[in-house]
């Protein structure tokens, strides 16, 4: 699925091919994608028709199109969504969900192969869509305050991973860069929040507002050729990782074998030598 700096990157290629564009054809291909706007197909068609697109922004992994009436185009890639700017007429993509016509010689091309993602018009929703509200801001968020997230960290007990995790505590992390966070400050995945230092938790958060900045810089984190920017370019930080996917090459840092668990249905990767797991014993008192 791609995290926070993959869907920045389809954010900022948005913002400067179509703000202030305006949106003047919408064709749903398919409806699944916007099963969760209320007007069906028909109704998202029209609530955009006419529409220009004021502003492009995003909260974690959701990105949304600020328009003139104060409305929202609210969007999510899913496992394997692409958002993608190409000139009329050029040859339709095997699994275009939904066309956007605009008033300049471009599209925009929702094209989803799963069909996890999804778009939506939110009411009123140019400056937050009500939909998001509830989303913690993310790390790259120039009003993270990572302090105070650091503090409610450690009043949880649940492994760090777990809470890395959770949209409501702090947005835009997913598998891939919380464990290339963890490795990089030595922590283990399941160590209880109660039982971080305050150092330890603003290691572990600064650690992964790092890692997304350097994947950002690097155009996002490409294992195969779904996650895409506008363009349709893959990005290349898979190859800067440490710990992600790395199971049985030696650690970058001790030498000791990367190795794999399973984790919530899916895969951690961790250092047994750089980040020992925790041990049993009673829970300290949250603070």
């Amino acid at each position: 699925m791609p995290e926070l700096p993959e869907v920045e990157v389809v954010r900022a290629g948005l913002e400067r091919h179509v703000r202030h564009a305006t949106i003047t054809v919408v064709e749903v291909l398919h409806p699944r994608p916007v099963r969760r706007d209320p007007g069906g197909p028909a109704g998202f068609a029209a609530a955009l028709r006419g529409r220009r697109i004021d502003t492009v922004r995003r909260r974690g992994k959701y990105w949304w199109l600020g328009l003139d009436n104060g409305d929202a185009l609210l969007g999510h890639l899913g496992m394997s969504g692409q958002m993608l700017v190409r000139p009329p007429g050029a040859p339709d993509e095997r699994h275009l969900r939904i066309r956007f016509g605009l008033d300049r010689p471009l599209e925009l091309r929702f094209v989803d192969q799963r069909m996890f993602g999804g778009l939506l018009v939110s009411p009123g929703g140019a400056d937050l869509p009500a939909e998001i509200a509830h989303i913690a801001r993310d790390p790259l968020d120039p009003e993270f305050d990572q302090v105070e997230v650091a503090r409610r960290v450690r009043r949880r007990t649940s492994g760090i991973k777990r809470l890395l995790l959770d949209q409501t505590l702090v947005s835009g992390i997913g598998n891939i860069y919380a464990d290339e966070a963890l490795w990089r400050a030595g922590v283990h995945g399941d160590r209880p929040g109660t039982r971080l230092s305050r150092g330890q938790a603003l290691e572990v958060l600064g650690q992964a507002r790092a890692v997304m900045a350097e994947a950002l810089a690097e155009g996002g984190t490409s294992f195969d050729a779904l996650y895409v920017n506008v363009n349709g370019q893959s990005g290349y930080f898979d190859r800067s990782l440490h710990a992600y996917g790395r199971e049985g090459s030696p650690c970058d840092r001790c030498g000791t074998a990367i190795r794999r668990v399973a984790f919530m249905n899916r895969s951690s990767y961790y250092c047994p030598g750089c980040q020992r797991p925790p041990r049993r014993g009673p829970e300290p008192t949250p603070r």
